[in-house]
Order: C-alpha cells, then structure tokens, then sequence
C-alpha cells in the first residue's frame, strides 16, 4: 500500500485489493475444478463415482468441479487420492 492522507484513500486501496485477491481465489478454484473434472473424465467415472472415493457427496463435487467453492487442503487431498493422484503445491514466481 502506497502513503495515504485519508480514510477514503485507504478505503479504497482496500477496496481493490479485496477485489483482487477475490478474483485471483476464484480463478484457482475454477482452474484446479476443470483439473479434476479433467481427470475424472479420463477414468470415466461420473461425479458420483469420484464424490464416493472422497468422501464427498455429489452435488458437493459438482460445486467443486464448478469452481464454486475453495476447498480446504484436507479436501483437496482426499480428491487426490481418490484419484489416485498425489497432491501437489508449487510456487512460482508472478509474470
């Protein structure tokens, strides 16, 4: 955050970061939901099939799948292993 002479300034720097870093949650959700649904489809199992091995329910996979919820690290690795897969974190440098 730059120096700032009011509450207003500071407002709304607040106002675009939130903005920002809502955005950038919701499109990890839908990246890593698309990677999933990816992934089931190549084995061939419905959301039911996959919500199952994870311990999910269906419409909760499709939530997922959807990008319309930030999963937990718990949740993210009970997908892996359903997928036989294993969970991987990176960080990368920003362009």
């Amino acid at each position: 955050m730059s120096e700032r002479t009011s509450w207003s300034e500071l407002r709304e720097e607040l106002k675009v970061d939130r903005a920002h870093h809502a955005y950038e949650a919701a499109r990890l959700a839908f990246e890593l939901g698309a990677e999933v649904r990816t992934l089931r489809e190549k084995r061939g199992w419905t959301q039911t099939e996959l919500a199952e091995r994870a311990g999910m329910t269906q419409s909760a996979m499709a939530r997922f799948e959807a990008g319309g919820t930030i999963p937990t690290l718990p949740v993210l690795e009970r997908i892996a292993a359903a997928l036989q897969m294993r969970l991987s974190i990176a960080l990368t440098p920003a362009c």
